[in-house]
């Protein structure tokens, strides 16, 4: 196994988590916040697949799936086509409602994508400086384990929220 086959189950592994946090629940279950500040189960979905999303295709070079798909007018969102979470308000967070499917699906899609970049990859690629900005500047592979990191978090943020709302 080499270091992009670990990559790809990883994302594997977010794509799972994601589906399974949204499978079977209806959109006032999806948008239910424990407390008024707090993320939804299809919030934390939808941000973990427009991260993967919006950063992949940055990597890669290529047209964001949100849009080359049309799951920005499949979601109708009343915010900015372009955003992706970062630094949403509560109000922001509240406005995204959508269906499991569509969620599922999306998430899928960005995965898909991910998937097809990360075989491109050798592990030299991974040594690649992307961005200078930081200190020590970010290679190709430390970005790609980033966005996985932060993805594990919100679906698992997410499975915990499916379970308080199944419990109740």
């Amino acid at each position: 196994m080499n270091s992009t086959d670990v990559l790809i189950d990883l994302f594997g592994r977010i794509v799972e988590n994601g589906v399974a946090a949204v499978e079977g629940l209806d959109k006032d279950q999806l948008a239910h916040r424990p407390a008024p500040d707090t993320n939804s189960i299809a919030w934390l979905v939808w941000h973990t697949a427009r991260v993967q999303d919006a950063q992949v295709a940055h990597l890669a070079g290529t047209e964001q799936v949100w849009f080359a798909q049309g799951w920005v007018d499949r979601f109708k969102l009343p915010i900015d086509p372009a955003d992706h979470g970062y630094g949403h308000s509560s109000e922001q967070v509240g406005k995204v409602r959508a269906s499991a499917d569509l969620l599922a699906g999306y998430l899928r899609a960005a995965h898909e994508a991910t998937i097809a970049y990360l075989r491109t990859l050798g592990d030299d690629d991974l040594d690649e400086v992307v961005d200078t900005n930081w200190d020590p500047p970010v290679t190709r592979g430390v970005r790609l384990v980033s966005i996985a990191d932060d993805d594990a978090q919100h679906v698992g943020q997410a499975a915990y929220l499916r379970g308080l709302l199944l419990a109740r």
